[in-house]
């Protein structure tokens, strides 16, 4: 078997038809490497047919293509593309002849070029994509992951054609299944030599097998063999250890694949057992775009918003709401990542125009057969997901669909459980006349804050969904915490996840989660910004010239502006506060709410918005002016000193757990929170004032490699010259590449913009900017980031 990456030397263009070559070629848009998404570099604007559901972007259709040189030794062999993921419709042509075809933009999928290869020459190889109004969030358009070619001999093992299972962990040894499946497309009976070896964390052999297999014309046949591991280094969110298994026939080509030893258990008495260890899920929902790369799953992308979301507490993702990359996958399994991993977020029944509802009675089926082949041996991958918020699981054949969807899974994969993210109130929105009757009419239920929790913990939610829940083995609940405690009385054998909840109410809901035996985690929305269903989060203020009430704002909105993290990367004040609500972080944490919007009503607040604040205690022009101070502490009362001296005190819990707000003037200096439970001190810390900043720019990494995969993040800042961040500060920040790499996009973190992730020129937010480096070549590269007013800093790379 050879595996060729077949990412680079790739144009893109508008697609032309048949008659389009009467006015000659069509414009080529780019020469680009792979993964990439040519969506991202598209003009937004405020009357594109998708709105701020795209993040303002519109529909698009592009054609990627390059030559494939096929020699002339490969006749006889079968040759495969493997597309990991193509947004969307796609279709695949070799020498103008189509070769294969995939709905779904997240499908991992493989097309048999063998019989439209020409021999001893370049061929062409073709794919189109097409997309628009098919996604509720921005989904770019492209070859947004890596393609891959595979020549492989007539007698060979299948593509995803090796399984491992954790049979059993007992006190001394794991035992470890190797299924591998082998193909015979020669015109003889043909016995190979199936061998294995496994190899522990640090490198060793310790166990393996070599097993004959005879296989006649046409056939394909598995081989089983058991791998007997003495006193094997477990996998667990805290310890990672991650075997791999190196499989060949015929002392052939290895077929290579990384796997943990771990077991998976959910019940609703026990909750979540990993090695039979009781874990609770800190998820964080994710969307699949990487902010300034837009969609396009380049490798270091994917691992370091892993890496951030674990640094900031979580322990758990969800794919929110469609398979994950196999680079964000390989990533979780290194360091230590739970993942829910899901499937669809319609079935049968449209949430846009175009979307996969069209598709889905006729791909179902070959999707989640994709999902789980090229998912289940990742030991992060503790549970399937069959949907989210799917609209018809509260009618009868809706819960046909789920129990066959589900058992479909089962049939894959049985060491797994499947879960289905359920909005009960979606489930029942036909019925919701009725129902606001019930509750005593319209405005008793605007009266209630979350009235979705309250609907959907009604009895008419409980009878509509009772069927579709009954045929997963984890119920997941999205904004239905009020259903927590009932069905663990009226429902003893069900297992439930908080599978989306609104962010700002950890503080409610993680207590909640830590009492319930039947409720196993808790997966906020959202933990990492992203593109599209713009300005949820955002904050309004009544009499602003924009704001409409609406829970999308107005163009040029960007982002959702509700993640923990924003899309450069950087933690906002909620992140720290769930961090302390977790248990897992001791100091306390200051954060302040913008001054010019000091003492402001708020219109139409969203469930999804935390305060309008930023960790800063540098307002220049507001001194001597009322500010508002939030600290966050597991504590009973907090003071504020400034250089020395109480300027506040305030009792904690009043307006949220683990939340003091406190009212003060502002003056610079040094701000001191101390935090108190009964009387004594638990904790302490501090923001200081800025002095005039200067720029400053940092690398994540200067050793890199010209691979596909690789990046280098570069953060650009405003700070003093004792390293405080200007928050207050901005500047324009332009940033250069010379040598063997280029700009791959920048960014900052504001949600409300106009500027462009190809410009090298941006504008910074809250005193911060990004600029995201890809190398192009092996040998150095400079980056210079300057700003008028401002000396230029160097950056210096080496790419291997």
């Amino acid at each position: 078997m050879t595996t060729i990456p077949l990412n680079s030397e790739w144009t893109y263009r508008r697609p032309a038809g048949p008659f389009a070559g009467v006015n000659g070629s069509p414009e080529v848009l780019g020469t680009v490497r792979l993964p990439h998404d040519a969506l991202r570099d598209e003009t937004r604007a405020a009357d594109v047919p998708a709105k701020g559901a795209a993040a303002f972007y519109p529909s698009a259709a592009f054609t990627y293509e390059r030559a494939l040189d096929v020699p002339a030794e490969w006749e006889g062999k079968t040759v495969q593309l493997e597309v990991e993921g193509a947004m969307r419709r796609a279709q695949v042509f070799l020498n103008d002849e189509l070769a294969g075809v995939r709905a779904d933009g997240y499908a991992r999928f493989f097309v048999d070029l063998t019989p439209f290869l020409k021999y001893g020459e370049a061929n062409d190889l073709r794919i189109e994509v097409r997309t628009g109004e098919d996604s509720r969030w921005y989904s770019g358009a492209g070859l947004h992951r890596p393609v891959t070619l595979h020549v492989d001999d007539a007698i060979r093992i299948v593509s995803d054609g090796v399984r491992l299972v954790t049979e059993r962990v007992e006190d001394d040894q794991a035992v470890v299944s190797v299924a591998t499946t082998v193909v015979n497309d020669t015109r003889t009976t043909r016995t190979v030599w199936v061998v294995t070896d496994i190899t522990s964390p640090l490198g060793a052999r310790v166990e393996g097998d070599n097993t004959p297999l005879t296989l006649a014309p046409g056939e394909t046949s598995t081989v089983r063999q058991m791998m007997y591991l003495g006193d094997p280094d477990l996998w667990s969110p805290d310890s990672p250890a991650l075997y791999r298994a190196a499989v060949t026939i015929d002392n052939g080509v290895p077929v290579e694949t990384a796997f943990g030893i771990r077991t998976v258990t959910v019940d609703p008495k026990k909750g979540l057992r990993i090695n039979g260890d009781e874990v609770l899920m800190r998820g964080a929902c994710i969307h699949h775009d990487n902010g300034p790369l837009g969609g396009a799953a380049i490798g270091r992308a994917e691992e370091r918003r892993i890496e951030l979301l674990k640094e900031a507490g979580f322990n758990a993702i969800r794919a929110a709401h469609n398979p994950l990359s196999s680079a964000m996958l390989d990533a979780c399994d290194r360091l230590g990542m739970l993942v829910m991993d899901e499937a669809f977020d319609m079935w049968t029944r449209f949430k846009t125009p175009y979307d996969y509802a069209a598709d889905f009675p006729v791909w179902w089926e070959a999707d989640l057969e994709a999902l789980v082949a090229k998912d289940r041996n990742h030991p992060s991958v503790i549970m399937y997901s069959i949907g989210n918020e799917i609209v018809e699981v509260g009618t009868p054949h809706g819960a046909r669909w789920a129990r066959k969807l589900a058992d479909k899974v089962r049939a894959l994969d049985p060491t797994r459980p499947v879960t289905n993210g359920v909005n009960a109130l979606l489930a029942i929105i036909d019925e919701m006349p009725q129902i606001i009757e019930e509750m005593g009419g319209l405005n008793a239920l605007m009266a209630d804050k979350n009235a979705m929790a309250t609907v959907g913990a009604t009895d008419t939610a409980t009878a509509r969904i009772e069927e579709s829940s009954a045929a997963v083995d984890v119920l997941g609940l999205n904004y239905a915490e009020k259903r927590y405690a009932p069905d663990r009385e009226r429902f003893p054998h069900r297992v439930i996840v908080g599978s989306e909840t609104f962010g700002p109410m950890i503080g409610e809901l993680w207590p909640q989660v830590v009492e319930s035996p039947n409720v196993i985690g808790d997966f906020t929305w959202t933990g990492w910004d992203y593109l599209g269903e713009v300005g949820i989060g955002s904050t309004m203020y009544v009499g602003d010239e924009n704001a409409s009430g609406q829970l999308e704002r107005e163009f040029p909105y960007l982002t959702a502006w509700c993640g923990d993290i924003d899309i450069t990367g950087h933690r906002r004040p909620l992140s720290y506060y769930r961090e302390i609500v977790f248990g897992i972080r001791t100091e306390p944490y200051i954060a302040v709410r913008r001054p010019e919007f000091h003492g402001r009503e708020i219109l139409n607040p969203s469930m999804w918005a935390w305060s309008d604040s930023v960790s800063s205690w540098t307002w220049n022009g507001f001194e001597g002016k009322p500010v508002t101070v939030e600290v966050y502490a597991n504590a009973s009362e907090v003071v504020l000193e400034l250089d020395g001296a109480e300027i506040a005190r305030g009792q904690v819990g009043d307006e949220k757990a683990m939340l003091a707000v406190l009212e003060t003037t502002y003056q610079p200096g040094s701000l001191v929170a101390i935090a108190y439970r009964d009387g004594a001190e638990v904790g302490r810390t501090s923001l200081v004032t800025a002095d005039s900043p200067s720029l400053v720019a940092s690398v994540d990494r200067s050793s890199l490699t010209n691979s596909d995969d690789d990046l280098a993040f570069v953060a650009i800042e405003l700070r003093d010259a004792a390293g405080v961040l200007a928050a207050d500060a901005s500047a324009t920040v332009t940033v250069t590449v010379e040598g063997a790499a280029v700009l791959a996009g920048m960014c900052s973190a504001n949600p409300s913009t106009e500027e462009r992730f190809d410009a090298s020129t941006w504008e910074t937010f809250d005193g911060r900017a990004l600029a995201v480096v890809r190398p192009s070549g092996a040998g150095t590269a400079t980056v210079t980031v300057s700003a008028e007013g401002h000396e230029d800093v160097a950056l210096e790379l080496t790419i291997a």
